[in-house]
């Protein structure tokens, strides 16, 4: 493998803390909560309205999506200011670079706070490349890979992809490339394991494994 692409949260990022502090706050009004990490993560899935529904045990009314994903975010954006990157998350881009590869991050986070956290840390320069979402439609992961590895010019088969999520996994599966797992963020290890790709509980772990 010659190059990574990283996911940023719950994986460089470590924000599990600021999801279920700002997911707490958001459904503290319906009567639900407080959710610790395993109750979380028993309850998470993708799409996010999915698992709001699980919590709820309804189907959301017309209009409440949207004004829950407003909440969620107003939440979210001042907790993870008291966020760190995840253990190990320095020295696996410091440990990369002296290979003389390189590595780029693909988020799904907005790309104007993605690029201002990221210089904040003072680890833009281990990345070639960093990119968030820049409208607000979204789509899949995996499209967003498509344009990420085009704009880099990148060979699939010589890239591996390192994430938290099972997204990551379908996203690097749908370029061709490879993946690696991380159990720091949402989603359930079980749950992981069953998408049968390697699965790490350090990115320490992860960079070995590439």
């Amino acid at each position: 493998m010659t190059h990574i692409v990283w996911d940023w949260n719950g994986t460089l990022f470590h924000d599990i803390d600021a999801v279920i502090g700002a997911t707490n706050e958001l459904f503290q009004p319906y009567g639900l909560g407080p959710y610790d990490i395993e109750g979380f993560r028993e309850v998470y899935t993708r799409p996010i309205w999915v698992a709001y529904e699980r919590m709820l045990g309804r189907p959301l009314r017309e209009g409440e999506w949207e004004q829950l994903d407003v909440g969620f975010h107003d939440h979210y954006h001042r907790l993870m200011e008291l966020c760190q990157l995840a253990e190990g998350a320095q020295s696996s881009l410091r440990a990369w670079d002296q290979t003389g590869r390189t590595q780029s991050l693909l988020s799904m986070w907005g790309h104007e706070r993605l690029v201002g956290k990221v210089g904040d840390f003072g680890i833009d320069g281990h990345f070639i490349r960093v990119d968030g979402l820049r409208s607000a439609s979204g789509g899949t992961k995996a499209e967003h890979m498509v344009a990420h590895l085009r704009a880099l010019n990148m060979d699939p088969a010589k890239v591996v992809v390192i994430g938290d999520s099972v997204d990551d996994a379908h996203a690097a599966q749908h370029v061709g490339a490879r993946a690696i797992l991380y159990t720091g963020g949402m989603t359930r290890r079980s749950e992981l394991e069953l998408i049968g790709v390697p699965i790490v509980d350090s990115l320490g772990d992860a960079l070995d494994l590439v």
